[in-house]
């Protein structure tokens, strides 16, 4: 991500339960507590609460299954911004581009750089990846280009 910068993330979950996923991540001198529901579609609910660094700490080390380590770089592309994420460890190698939208109908178009589509593809959830990493698997690690 020449020039860019990003924000390294570690992050790991209390529950991957398809249901209730509950992540915990820490970026610097900020960490979060971050639950999820279960998928419909391309969507889910979510709910996010900035909480102390130190809990943040102290969190990942009970994680079901390891820690996940990556860099994200935020990309704007045709108004809207994209998180992509630049993975390490035992995933080195993989990026992955998202974006949020408001709603699941929203027209976008896709960056030049964008590769295979991965959403609802449930290897490619950081949660899956946290247990099973793409080095694993003998998938291609790379969905997207880099911009």
């Amino acid at each position: 991500m020449d020039g860019l910068p990003g924000s390294v993330l570690r992050q790991g979950y209390l529950s991957r339960a398809p249901e209730r996923t509950v992540r915990v991540r820490r970026s610097g001198t900020q960490a979060w507590l971050t639950v999820k529901g279960p998928n419909s579609g391309s969507t889910r609910a979510e709910w996010e609460w900035e909480i102390p660094p130190d809990d943040a700490d102290e969190m990942l080390t009970i994680c079901d299954g390891p820690v996940l380590e990556k860099t994200r770089y935020l990309v704007e592309h045709d108004g809207l911004t994209w998180e992509v994420d630049v993975f390490s460890g035992a995933n080195s190698g993989l990026v992955i581009a998202e974006i949020e939208l408001g709603s699941a109908d929203t027209d976008i178009s896709l960056p030049p750089w964008v590769g295979r589509e991965v959403t609802g593809d449930l290897r490619y959830y950081n949660s899956s990846l946290a247990v099973t990493p793409i080095r694993t698997r003998g998938d291609s690690p790379a969905p997207v280009e880099r911009p």
